[in-house]
């Protein structure tokens, strides 16, 4: 891991972690982008795909 990467994990807040898990249970098909500015976290966007039989 280099040091931006550890730079971001380091500021990771715990309700953005929470909320990222939450997403991640709900979400079967889809997608969850993180939106980083300046190191940090600002927008998690979920875009959920329902698959059709």
């Amino acid at each position: 891991m280099d040091r931006s990467q550890k730079k971001l994990i380091d500021n990771f807040t715990d309700e953005t972690l929470r909320k990222i898990l939450e997403l991640k249970k709900s979400i079967k098909y889809g997608s969850i982008t993180l939106i980083i500015q300046d190191g940090f976290v600002v927008q998690i966007e979920a875009n959920e795909k329902i698959r059709m039989k």
